[in-house]
């Protein structure tokens, strides 16, 4: 699949599988989260755009560079929530804007509820935060959204996909690069993916 990264790293793979366990609280559920976030947040990042900048150090002159583009975070409410403190240790400096979508339970369709983007884009690069692409509806309406507001590079970031939503992403947007800690077998009748960790939200906010 085109545009899909799935994270190898043994410390990715290990805080993953102890985030799925039944028996993790959510006080730990949301410290793995956190964690997690932060190490995938590097091979997100990898293709940031530099510019070549100079530094003195205490012996003389080093060749650098300087991230130049503007980067903007977009959990998706509630769920994302979860991945924005991991993100942000890296990136301390990006913007923060809520996107708040709701999936339908009989029609498993996204409904946004929640939307305080400014007229005018404010950022080169938005990384849509949610932790599990299972239909791919609220991704795609997220990603729909932000081109809308004129962002020129969006990225997607989160914990576990199942094979349709991937696709269903893929053929929407198939120039939005797919970051995941994890591609699961499949979804089951009530859009879950399986065997997945549960509801990400619930598990994250002890709800």
């Amino acid at each position: 699949m085109a545009r899909l990264h799935v994270s190898n790293h043994p410390l990715a793979i290990h805080k993953l599988t102890q985030m799925r366990s039944v028996q993790t609280d959510h006080r730990s559920f949301r410290a793995l989260e956190r964690e997690l976030a932060l190490l995938m947040s590097y091979e997100v990042t990898r293709d940031l755009n530099l510019t070549a900048n100079q530094v003195e150090t205490p012996l003389g002159i080093a060749e650098g560079g300087s991230c130049r583009e503007t980067i903007g975070l977009v959990p998706v409410l509630r769920a994302g929530l979860g991945l924005v403190d991991g993100v942000m240790e890296l990136l301390p400096s990006v913007q923060v804007w809520h996107i708040g979508l709701y999936r339908d339970e009989e029609t498993l369709r996204p409904v946004e509820y929640y939307n305080k983007l400014p007229t005018e884009p404010t950022v080169n690069v938005c990384i849509v935060l949610d932790p599990m692409l299972a239909t791919g509806g609220s991704a795609v309406a997220t990603i729909d959204i932000l081109k809308r507001w004129g962002v020129r590079r969006i990225k997607y970031m989160g914990l576990i996909a199942a094979p349709e939503g991937v696709e269903r992403l893929r053929t929407a947007h198939p120039e939005v690069p797919i970051h995941v800690a994890a591609v699961d077998r499949e979804l089951n009748e009530m859009g879950y993916i399986m065997p997945g960790l549960g509801d990400a939200g619930d598990r994250q906010f002890g709800t």
